[in-house]
């Protein structure tokens, strides 16, 4: 007889037939939770509720308004002090000797003699006041009395009442016992309620200076959202900047350290005050400081702006409001305003807003441009903004090389006399050769203009974007000499430099973006050459002073301290184009951004303005000119142009080509060789698109029939 065995464990192999034993598995009961202690318990209650945000803000309050009223009797107790004694004319001179101005020191000093004076002689008057009041109060007795008896006399004569005679004395009496008593009733009760109205002052005093520590305060001010600049806020950040003699003067100063600080004015987005610094303190040393000034203002380091104006010793601080420059600042008045036009020689283009949030324009006329910042930071729109207002004078010529060639300057199509896109060698050759060609072209002008000063010419602008990679081209011509480069033997360097010396008097141009500037890619004579140059942010403070010239940077300018990504479109700008607060020797402006689509439709503007423009989009040096389809070529659809206005447009074409040697009567014998010739109108010799057109129709029959003989 067999017996089932039941095993009490789990056995390793798992029996794999049917008949196999059954297996029960005996699993124990968890053991109860060991009770958590009273004593942990309450602590974990305690700690709850102290550190429940509730109690934390009663506990705030609660320390917040005991502060008030604490500070608030400090506070009148000073004032009772300053009111009764010199000793705010002896803080004030303190104050004007720390800061170094010895004739105000003098000014209050004479003030103090003065109210000492004034002090001595009441002290005086106070040893003879007991008995000239005892004699006053002696004699008005009388006469109070007498005047009383008299008018009781009059009112015994009228009634006929002996008695009458007391009568006015007797109300006089009668009124100071319900005085007395009246007081006698209120007396008690204002001696119970007047410290509390005295607590209640001092709490009003105390809350309206806030007179209690941060972590005590609400927490919108706490946070320093919204909080206003006041005198105290900025010399706290002042004092607290760790520069020793700051420092040291300030708490010499005491609460008169505000006598530093000009008017605290409204400025755009923000405030703006000038800080007189105390004797012994650079302005370099507060210049230094600046994340740390922001931050003791409650404020990032972008939200605060030092510049130093024209007055010896002095700071000028411009605190934005919280956030504020993180708002977008709106479109452009080129994409608003359809009716917008441009004049090179008088207007102003819309460039963005400044600090302040005013309007930034800038004057463009006979100004060489240099704009420069980081990679993907808003360099070319910056740019082509300025182009863009610029087209829209009819008489401004564009010649165009983007080096970065993804299109950004395609509406320029129909607008720029030449345009040349794209990255490579190739491309910095052809951008090399049309900045020679706009040499010629000057020298040309130059040249002219010595014949004849009278003669006027179209503004010129030949802009380069990406200039660095015509720089740091390294492809050599066949005369062995580098197109990049930064010595005098590189073509690029020294056509911009021939620019840059003479351009402007004959108004040719040059604008040049580049990015991340090096003394390689963006030479110190070229650079120097510029007369407005902007600044995106950049990676160093050299690289600021690159952009901008050191003596902007000295005095303030900061492009490297703008956030990389955030600050897009921000530039500081140094030019005598832009309106500059006086003292300062530079800008910084928030630019509109004009995107792909307005900017087609502002370019679209432009090209109705004009004539037509036949776009060439490569230079080639070696080509030889079809002089008669070049003159069709200019004519655009104009359906007549004078003749001395064609020869401008095919010198403008191709200097090199369309020289001295095209006068007015070479024009006239090409016309005339293909059956045509220019006729006069109203007077003025002209030239007739239709017969152009028909002088290449005769030429291209003439050549059918010699292919056909």
């Amino acid at each position: 007889m067999s017996e089932n065995v039941v095993h009490l464990h789990k056995p390793t192999d798992t029996p794999t037939n049917d008949a196999a034993p059954t297996v029960l598995t005996v699993v124990p009961d968890t053991p109860p939770a060991a009770p958590v202690p009273l004593w942990v318990r309450s602590g974990r209650t305690i700690k709850s509720a102290v550190t429940h945000e509730t109690t934390k803000t009663t506990a705030r309050a609660v320390a917040r308004h005991g502060l008030y009223t604490f500070n608030g009797g400090r506070i009148v107790a000073r004032r009772a002090w300053d009111g009764k004694t010199g000793a705010r004319y002896e803080r004030m001179i303190r104050t004007a000797e720390a800061a170094g101005n010895l004739e105000a020191a003098e000014e209050w000093e004479e003030r103090l003699q003065r109210f000492r004076a004034a002090r001595h002689h009441r002290r005086m008057d106070l040893l003879h006041s007991p008995v000239e009041a005892a004699k006053g109060l002696a004699v008005g007795t009388g006469v109070s009395i007498g005047v009383l008896v008299a008018l009781g006399v009059v009112m015994a004569i009228n009634n006929h009442d002996v008695t009458d005679v007391i009568t006015p004395l007797k109300a006089t009496i009668d009124f100071i016992a319900v005085l007395i008593r009246i007081v006698q009733v209120v007396w008690g009760p204002a001696l119970t309620i007047g410290p509390f109205l005295a607590l209640l002052a001092l709490w009003t005093v105390g809350s309206k200076q806030q007179a209690a520590p941060q972590w005590a305060l609400p927490a919108n001010v706490r946070s320093g959202e919204g909080e206003p600049i006041t005198p105290s806020i900025v010399v706290k950040a002042l004092r607290d900047l760790g520069v020793p003699a700051l420092r040291n003067a300030i708490k010499e100063m005491g609460d008169a350290g505000a006598s530093m600080l000009g008017p605290i004015r409204i400025a755009g987005c923000g405030v703006e005050v000038d800080v007189t610094l105390p004797s012994g303190v650079a302005t370099n040393e507060v210049q230094a400081k600046r994340r740390k000034l922001a931050e003791n203002l409650t404020r990032h380091e972008h939200e605060v702006f030092i510049t130093i104006p024209e007055a010896a010793r002095t700071v000028r601080l411009w605190i934005a409001d919280s956030g504020a420059l993180d708002e977008p600042i709106g479109p452009s008045p080129l994409v608003t305003d359809e009716t917008m036009t441009a004049n090179y020689k008088t207007g102003k283009a819309p460039w963005g807003q400044d600090l302040r949030g005013d309007a930034a324009a800038i004057s463009l006329y006979q100004r060489h441009l240099l704009v420069t910042g980081l990679s993907n930071q808003g360099k070319t729109a910056a740019l082509r903004a300025l182009a863009l207002w610029l087209a829209l004078d009819r008489n401004v010529q564009f010649w165009i090389a983007d080096l970065k060639g993804i299109g950004d300057w395609a509406v320029f199509e129909g607008i720029a006399k030449m345009l040349i896109e794209g990255p490579s060698d190739d491309h910095c050759i052809q951008a090399t050769e049309m900045v020679e060609d706009a040499v010629e072209e000057m020298n040309w002008r130059i040249e002219a203009q010595r014949r004849d000063p009278s003669i006027v010419f179209p503004p010129l602008i030949v802009l380069v974007d990406e200039a660095q990679k015509a720089f740091m081209c390294p492809a050599k011509g066949e005369d062995k000499r580098p197109y990049g480069g930064s010595k005098a033997t590189s073509r690029y360097f020294m056509a911009v430099r021939e620019i840059h010396n003479q351009g402007r008097a004959v108004d040719v141009l040059m604008w040049q973006g580049t990015q991340d500037p090096t003394d390689q890619n963006l030479p110190k004579l070229v650079r120097e050459g510029a007369h407005t140059r902007a600044s995106l942010v950049v990676g160093t403070e050299s690289q600021a002073e690159m952009a901008l010239g050191a003596k902007a940077v000295n005095a303030g300018a900061a492009p490297h301290l703008l956030r990389q990504g955030l600050d897009k479109g921000t530039l500081v700008v140094a030019s005598d184009g832009v309106d500059i607060p006086a003292g300062q020797s530079s800008i910084t402006v928030r630019t509109h951004f004009i995107d792909d689509e307005p900017a087609a439709e502002i370019a679209a503007r432009a090209k109705a303005l004009r004539d037509g423009v036949a776009t060439l989009r490569a230079v080639d040096r070696g080509e030889e000119r079809d002089a008669l389809a070049d003159v069709a070529a200019v004519l655009g659809d104009a359906p007549r142009l004078r003749t001395n206005e064609v020869l401008k447009r095919l010198h403008a074409l191709d200097p090199s080509t369309y020289g001295d040697q095209w006068t007015n009567d070479r024009l006239k014998s090409l016309l005339e060789e293909h059956g045509e010739e220019p006729k006069k109108s109203h007077g003025v010799m002209v030239v007739h698109r239709d017969h152009v057109l028909r002088a290449l129709a005769n030429r291209d029959a003439e050549g059918s029939a010699s292919a056909a003989e």
